[in-house]
């Protein structure tokens, strides 16, 4: 463990960076958004390459990665507390529909996220 430690924290200060570079961006691509884009971007696209590292893991035999990977670099790059941080304030601004569309956005296209990429891996490393 006092190994792994460290891979964990590594991982988590790329993917927190990796986050917030990619709030940036969108920040720059589409300006100030009622809808909290970047947060459910980062949640699909971390499903996805979470899909994908599951699949090339198991079968390039990289599950010591995981620490790094999956714990460390996508758990601090997707943004469940975040998620929940947004929707709670969705719903204190009144805006309901907002609310309701975000949470089954982010997490049906999470799921189908996760699961093409996956696929995508399957296909790739066949």
């Amino acid at each position: 463990m006092i190994s792994t430690l460290p891979l964990v924290a590594l991982g988590g200060a790329i993917g927190a960076s990796l986050r917030y570079l990619f709030g940036v961006a969108v920040m720059r691509v589409f300006g100030a958004t009622p809808f909290p884009l970047a947060i459910i971007g980062v949640n699909v696209l971390g499903s996805i390459l979470m899909g994908v590292f599951v699949v090339a893991a198991a079968q390039r035999g990289l599950t010591h990665l995981s620490p790094l990977v999956m714990t460390g670099l996508l758990g601090g790059f997707t943004t469940f507390s975040a998620f929940s941080l947004e929707t709670v304030g969705l719903i204190e601004r009144g805006q309901y529909g907002f609310a309701v569309a975000y949470v089954t956005l982010s997490v049906g296209c999470s799921v189908l996220g996760l699961m093409l990429g996956m696929t995508l891996a399957r296909g790739a490393f066949v």
